[in-house]
């Protein structure tokens, strides 16, 4: 029986690529189990398959197997793999800063989805561009201010969980998001890291989320 970890999540970007890009980054080898949501979309593979089977105490996607360790919730992976391999801040004011960022793109990605999720998303978004524009945006240059990343000097795995909802507002949002070049330059950064350029170049572009909803992208 294998004893890679074992990262549990659908066939989409959402909230599994901060954790692929994260384990990539650190170069652990492990499975990347990937659902089909099926023809029919109703994901049975997951539903009815092993969502129940696994040992989880709240089975969900993404899910992370790491030998006895058996959880699911995105930011407890992504946290619990921070942890184990020392990339969750090297002080207090870095923990602090990780955890503050960590919980503004929660609120910022929750914002999002529900545009995202309207069919009429297109008629309701002037409020939510210019919001975008005149606020979280600029919040989020003026808190990275000069570092290269979210922690100061050190990366983290909230850096990972900033990207994800970056390139979201990206291609959502190209006209807002050419006025921040800040942003575009941490994008880089990123996906300038050796074994993170290695996964994009073999992944390809990939759905950022499922079927419900209204807007979507690829990338």
């Amino acid at each position: 029986m294998s004893t890679k970890p074992i990262l549990g999540y659908w066939n989409q970007r959402g909230l599994g690529h901060p954790i692929r890009f994260l384990l990539t980054y650190l170069g652990v080898d492990f499975t990347d189990k990937r659902y089909s949501r099926g023809a029919d979309g109703k994901g049975s593979e997951w539903f009815q398959g092993d969502k129940n089977k696994l040992g989880l105490d709240f089975p969900n996607l993404p899910y992370y197997i790491d030998g006895d360790v058996k959880i699911s919730q995105s930011l407890t992976i992504l946290r619990y793999i921070a942890a184990k391999y020392s990339l969750d801040g090297a002080s207090i004011v870095e923990k602090n800063r990780i955890i503050l960022l960590e919980q503004q793109v929660v609120d910022l990605m929750t914002g999002f989805y529900q545009l995202a999720l309207r069919p009429n998303y297109d008629d309701l978004s002037y409020d939510f561009l210019e919001i975008l524009e005149t606020v979280q945006l600029k919040q989020l240059v003026a808190f990275l201010g000069d570092r290269p990343w979210t922690a100061g000097a050190h990366i983290s795995y909230v850096d990972f969980w900033l990207y994800e909802y970056l390139v979201k507002i990206r291609a959502f949002a190209p006209e807002v998001w050419r006025k921040f070049p800040t942003l575009e330059a941490f994008v880089k950064r990123i996906e300038e890291l050796p074994k993170i350029k290695e996964f994009i170049a073999k992944e390809g572009p990939l759905i950022f989320s499922g079927p419900k909803y209204a807007w979507n992208g690829k990338y």
